[in-house]
């Protein structure tokens, strides 16, 4: 059997288990161990399946996702994510759409305190839809800007998915962090270009909100101390090379519990509730890093993907062309499956395409990124809009859909943008 035909076998097996309701990192591990079991034999399969968990366990750099995770959770229990909120409104929220653009900057905000695109939506569902909602904001405007502001939780560093990709694509996970800077700034001032346009044609769905006096943005902005200290501790820790990715981390999740504990809002109850959601959302993760790698093996040793990159990079089309098909691509995908599912997937065939074509990998975890997220809002799932249909009640799935319309038309032109100018992903790596 050739390679291109053991591969698709392979990855058959694989949404088919996937289809029947198997999780996915259960469904790419089985089909990967099944596949190499047949290529490879029994034993080796089974090596495989033992000493790659253990591996990935024992690997220092994936410490880093729980902990993110639980500073995730202490910031939410600590109140953070309204501070973010309230920060960004008194600033911005006396313009036309200026709630809109208030909530997209704090989730923007939040996202580099939670980096997870669901948790920064339902975050803000709950924070931002019930103030939108009484200030006159049309609710098909006001949830698909929190629903398109949720996809900025991935691409602001430091992000899970960034660390993931990173790590498998054994590149530096400082370098994917600081090649997401430029590109994180044009998705917020798209978005922001994306609501003026919006509410100058339609004025009523974002009318204008009472001007904040300077004494009360004082004020504010003496209450957002921690989410300053935060930042700063964290991210400016990072890039200014005082601390480890992994350092980083641990003191931001040390800081977000000390805050929660100083403010008297860490109760026993909601300790070990966040600790719980930390060990679910890392167990899931693991998992499916898990069932990523063993099947990333079979497809190796298949020999699919240096058969993909020799027949594709024998086609007589430019480059470009074929990045844009592997976009179209991950826009399907995007919209069936999460982000983490959506690019271990596909990172086994697709990662050695790209890098066969002369394109960095780094610029390739910035675009992968922004396409899934953007399929996250796009029909017929969008999960970042089923998970603010949960928050939101009885606002109809149809009204949301219709909200995000104008955002995935930014985002679309933003992608292209990103895709063919690899140097905004890539110019702060030069310096």
């Amino acid at each position: 059997m050739d390679p291109l035909t053991t591969g698709a076998l392979g990855l058959a097996l694989m949404f088919a288990l996937i289809l029947v309701r198997v999780p996915i990192g259960i469904a790419m591990g089985m089909a990967g161990f099944i596949g190499y079991a047949v290529l490879g034999g029994v034993k080796p399969a089974l090596s495989i399946l033992v000493s790659e968990p253990a591996g990935i366990i024992a690997n220092y750099e994936f410490a880093v996702i729980p902990l993110f995770l639980l500073m995730g959770s202490f910031a939410t229990a600590g109140g953070l994510s309204a501070e973010i909120y309230r920060l960004a409104h008194a600033f911005v929220g006396h313009r036309r759409g200026g709630l809109a653009i208030a909530t997209m900057g704090g989730c923007a905000l939040f996202g580099a305190v939670c980096g997870s695109s669901p948790a920064t939506a339902a975050t803000f569902g709950r924070v931002a839809l019930p103030q939108m909602l009484d200030r006159g904001y049309a609710p098909s405007f006001a949830t698909g800007c929190i629903a398109a502001g949720g996809t900025l939780g991935a691409l602001v560093p430091p992000s899970i998915i960034m660390i993931i990709y990173a790590v498998l694509a054994q590149v530096s996970i400082l370098d994917v962090f600081v090649a997401a800077v430029i590109p994180a700034i044009i998705a917020v001032v798209f978005h922001a270009i994306a609501i003026t346009i919006y509410t100058r044609l339609v004025p009523g769905a974002g009318p204008a909100g009472p001007r904040t006096g300077w004494p009360e943005r004082s004020r504010v902005l003496r209450d957002s101390w921690a989410v300053i200290v935060l930042l700063v501790s964290v991210i400016g820790g990072i890039y200014g090379g005082i601390v480890t990715v992994n350092e980083a981390a641990a003191v931001g999740a040390c800081f977000t519990l000390f805050l929660a504990i100083l403010r008297r809002r860490l109760t026993w109850r909601s300790l070990l509730q966040a600790l719980g959601e930390t060990a679910a959302n890392t167990a899931v993760i693991y998992l499916i890093i898990f069932g990523a790698s063993i099947f990333a093996y079979f497809f190796t040793i298949s020999g699919a993907p240096q058969v993909l990159v020799a027949t594709i990079g024998g086609l007589d089309v430019p480059p470009l062309v074929i990045i844009f098909a592997l976009l179209v691509m991950y826009l399907v995908l995007g919209s069936v499956f999460e982000t983490v599912s959506a690019m271990l997937i596909t990172l086994p065939f697709v990662l050695p395409l790209v890098v066969s074509l002369g394109y960095d990998p780094v610029w390739w975890a910035i675009v992968n990124i922004v396409v899934i997220e953007l399929g996250m809002i796009t029909p017929p799932i969008g999960l970042n809009v089923f998970v603010l249909k949960g928050v939101a009640g009885n606002i109809p799935l149809s009204t949301i859909f219709r909200g995000v319309s104008i955002f995935v038309a930014s985002d679309i032109l933003r992608l292209i943008l990103l895709a063919v100018f690899p140097v905004l992903s890539l110019y702060l790596l030069g310096l």
